[in-house]
């Protein structure tokens, strides 16, 4: 039996790729991957992005979504999209046509030209933002030496191969711990910027090396419970502040950065 093909001609080539770095914020933090992902191709019909699609009898936007994406219910300023478009674009122009047609709290940050190599290759690390609610800022730091001092922390994690350990200790480069208190020095900016009630809380700076599976920050939280006995009074609140190279002082690049380089190269 003959293959069949599908009717009429295939779609045009890609002409341009973009790659976008996004933030999901406020109470946008609670939808899911698959959610933005329908919010995303919705917003780029109602923008008319000349997308480029696959061949075949299902054609399929040519978008590519890299990194892990954040937890649903946790924040992130640093989210990363890539396109293929059938033709030439402004990037500048594009993203503010994107930005208008998304819902306020899934917000475009940046978009270049996409260059030569692949973006998913230079995301080696993360940093994390985790908000403690009403834990003292001496018994955080107190669990969080208690945590450097181990060579391996195991927390019991539900992966899609099933319920395994992981261990949260080898794949941290950096953990820090500062209190929100207006005024104490140190203290890490909450990226999320919704109001909180009056009161201290510690917030940890995490910054992890890329792994398989990834440890997450309720990994971290579980871990320091492990050690410490750490018990946040409420659900730890989590931003994702950079994904991207790690260098070796635990220091998190922007991966767009090659692509800008490549461009004014070429220009």
């Amino acid at each position: 039996m003959a293959r069949r093909t599908p009717d009429g001609p295939p779609p045009p080539p890609v002409v341009q790729r973009v790659r976008i770095r996004y933030a999901k914020r406020g109470r946008l933090r609670f939808a899911s991957h698959r959610d933005f992902a329908r919010s995303f191709e919705r917003a780029l019909r109602r923008a008319e992005v000349p997308m480029g699609y696959s061949a075949g009898f299902s054609p399929h936007p040519k978008i590519s979504y890299v990194g892990g994406a954040a937890p649903t219910g946790v924040a992130s300023e640093a989210e990363y999209v890539e396109i293929g478009l059938a033709r030439e674009v402004d990037v500048e122009q594009l993203r503010a046509r994107l930005n208008a047609a998304l819902p306020d709290g899934l917000d475009l940050l940046d978009a270049v030209l996409a260059g030569p190599g692949s973006l998913a290759e230079r995301i080696t690390g993360t940093e994390w933002h985790i908000e403690l609610p009403g834990v003292p800022l001496d018994e955080a730091r107190r669990a969080v030496r208690l945590f450097l001092d181990q060579v391996e922390v195991g927390v019991e994690r539900m992966t899609k191969n099933g319920r395994r350990t992981v261990d949260v200790r080898a794949p941290i480069v950096r953990l820090s711990v500062a209190d929100d208190t207006p005024g104490e020095a140190g203290a890490a900016p909450c990226a999320e910027g919704a109001a909180r009630s009056g009161g201290s809380r510690a917030i940890l700076t995490v910054v992890v090396r890329q792994v398989i599976p990834t440890v997450r920050p309720d990994d971290v939280v579980a871990a320091l419970a492990a050690v410490a006995g750490l018990a946040p009074a409420a659900p730890p609140l989590a931003v994702r502040l950079a994904q991207g190279p790690l260098d070796d002082d635990g220091v998190i690049g922007d991966p767009l950065d090659a692509d800008r380089m490549n461009a004014t190269t070429a220009s």
